[in-house]
């Protein structure tokens, strides 16, 4: 029997900006209700979907803003860590996220699925999967595996990937080139002109975190910038 699947979200999201309402572990804006709020703010400013970390988060926001919830569960800060295992990306289906995101490296996952069980699985709970990955090996692995959507989040942050302060947008333009499923831009943007350039590279959409959603990462770059 197929599993039933939703009526896609991501027609929505072409062209658009998603924004990532995260705060890292011991940050003050690393509260539910105050992600809520974020979340929020984003929907009123014109964000298409909002991407939210932990279950808990999840239905906050779900319950909150009237857009697409891109729904991941971080645990550790080693190996895979994005939603790593098919329990976890379960939980946030169960939680309310629209699309679950997901590690799609080529690393182990710590229960030994992979990252196609993944994917059977939030499918048959009724989501989409999008697949955080740092290649563009990676990137068509992943849609061959049945990724909804395959994001560069991981692009120079794990192995086998250039370490950079920009936006790897070559990256972006070599996924739009080689898979069929949408390509979202994520990580180092920074500015509405890199997010531009991101869309002009082929990316369907654009995500942005700490540059809207993060004080604390942003006072601090502008106070080591006064600093003698």
């Amino acid at each position: 029997m197929t599993p039933r699947r939703p009526a896609s979200p991501l027609t929505a999201l072409t062209g658009r900006l998603i924004v990532s309402c995260q705060a890292p572990p011991g940050d003050p804006m690393r509260d539910t209700g105050t992600l809520v709020r974020m979340a929020r703010s984003a929907q009123a400013g014109g964000a298409a979907a909002v991407r939210v970390n932990e279950p808990e988060v999840v239905a906050a926001t779900a319950a909150a803003v009237d857009l697409p919830v891109i729904g991941l569960w971080k645990d550790g800060d080693t190996g895979v860590y994005i939603t790593p295992t098919v329990r976890h990306a379960l939980a946030l289906v169960d939680a309310g996220a629209a699309i679950v995101a997901a590690d799609a490296t080529a690393r182990p996952r710590p229960d030994g699925s992979t990252f196609a069980d993944l994917v059977a699985a939030v499918h048959a709970g009724g989501g989409l999967v999008m697949a955080d990955v740092a290649t563009g090996d990676e990137g068509r692995e992943a849609a061959a595996q049945g990724a909804d959507l395959v994001s560069t989040t991981l692009s120079g942050y794990a192995p086998g990937s250039p370490r950079q302060t920009l936006p790897d947008l070559e990256l972006v333009a070599a996924l739009a080139r080689s898979v069929e499923v949408p390509v979202v831009a994520e990580g180092r943007i920074a500015t509405p002109e890199q997010a531009a350039a991101a869309l002009a590279a082929g990316a369907t959409s654009v995500v942005v975190g700490t540059a809207i959603t993060a004080p604390t990462a942003l006072t601090r770059l502008f106070a080591s910038g006064l600093t003698p």
